[in-house]
Parts: C-alpha cells; sequence; structure tokens
C-alpha cells in the first residue's frame, strides 16, 4: 500500500503567505527607515546650517547681589542677536535672568557680562542665544 503525500506540489499555488508578509514589512522597514533618516538631516540642518548664532558659558563667578559670566559667542558676520544668561539659588528659585546683546561684524566674541540678582544664586546657565 503506498500513502499519499498531504503537501501540495511545490512551486505551483505561488509564494506561501508568509513570504509575502515577509517582503511587505522589510518594503515598510525601508520606507520608515529612509523617512527617519530625512527627517534627522532636517533637523540637523535647521539646529547648525540655519544657526546664524550660538555660545557657551565658559565660566562664572558669584557675587551677593549679581553674578559674572564670561560667554563666548559665535555668529555670522553682520548678525544681530541676543543671549539669554539665567542664575538661580540653593533651592532652585529664579533669581537672575537676562538677555545680553551681540553684534557688530566679529564672529566669534568672548565677553564677561554681569547678570543682576535679587538674591544670592549659585549657578549661572545660558538657555540659549537667538537672532534678531
Amino acid at each position: 500500500m503506498s500513502t499519499a503525500s498531504t503537501r501540495t506540489p511545490q512551486g505551483r499555488y505561488g509564494r506561501s503567505s508568509d513570504e509575502r508578509a515577509d517582503r511587505t514589512l522589510k518594503t515598510v522597514g525601508a520606507v520608515l527607515g529612509a523617512l527617519l533618516l530625512a527627517l534627522i538631516g532636517w533637523f540637523g540642518y535647521h539646529y547648525v546650517g540655519q544657526n546664524k548664532i550660538s555660545g557657551e558659558l565658559i565660566g562664572f563667578e558669584l557675587a551677593d547681589d549679581s553674578v559674572q559670566v564670561h560667554l563666548e559667542v559665535r555668529k555670522d558676520e553682520g548678525v544681530t542677536g541676543y543671549c539669554t544668561v539665567r542664575s538661580q539659588a540653593e533651592d532652585g528659585d529664579e533669581v537672575g535672568r537676562a538677555d545680553f546683546r551681540f553684534d557688530g561684524d566679529e564672529t566669534r566674541i568672548d565677553k564677561v557680562v554681569t547678570l543682576r540678582t535679587k538674591a544670592a544664586g549659585t549657578s549661572a546657565e545660558l538657555l540659549g542665544c537667538h537672532p534678531e
């Protein structure tokens, strides 16, 4: 007696649904990956390429009613902008905040500015620089 095979002949009825699902998942993954890379590139360009002024807090010295902040600002030639600096007390309350304006044709400005505070500050933080 011979036994009958229950498997279908290979290749006779097309690909299995698992192979189709795998191909669909690979396509969707490739499209989503390309979109993610494009989004990262767009954000990177606008953050770095379009940023006409940026700053860095080099250091600070504390006093009773002020904080002396050493800033290094880089900007495009002829761009006018401002940098916002704040100081906080030991308990985290903000005791001072000010905008410092930077203009002129220099592309690199190294400057010490004085931030007035309403109480003794324990820190200084550069919140950001923005073109006008």
